[in-house]
């Protein structure tokens, strides 16, 4: 229950904070870019089965893997234009946001699915 609370919250209430900091003037209109990269999920229908209790995100669903959270990194670090860094802030922030969420499963669950590469973070 608690590591839920903490999941949603983050996905849905942290980055208000993020957009606030990004520009105090335009936090609305920013949260709800940032509430748009929640789209990433999408990913999760093209999986088999879509929902599998214990599994873990990362490393799984295509626009979750390591690739793409590097070239979500390149994003944040090399575009200027002021939406598109935002929209690449947003998806490695859920990247984040699932990873802890992962490593939070892992940490109760020895038979959850946790990507290799999350394992060798944790070993």
């Amino acid at each position: 229950m608690v590591q839920s609370i903490v999941h949603y919250s983050l996905h849905f209430l942290v980055i208000g904070l993020i957009a606030y900091l990004y520009d105090p003037k335009k936090w609305e209109k920013y949260w709800l870019i940032l509430l748009a990269t929640m789209l990433v999920d999408l990913d999760h229908l093209v999986a088999d089965p879509i929902f599998e209790a214990g599994r873990c995100s990362i490393g799984f669903h295509p626009l979750h893997s390591e690739a793409m959270i590097v070239v979500y990194i390149l994003g944040v670090i090399f575009i200027k234009h002021r939406i598109l860094k935002l929209i690449f802030i947003g998806l490695l922030f859920h990247m984040f946001t699932d990873s802890l969420d992962c490593i939070w499963m892992y940490s109760t669950c020895e038979d959850c699915m946790i990507p290799e590469a999350l394992q060798e973070i944790l070993s």
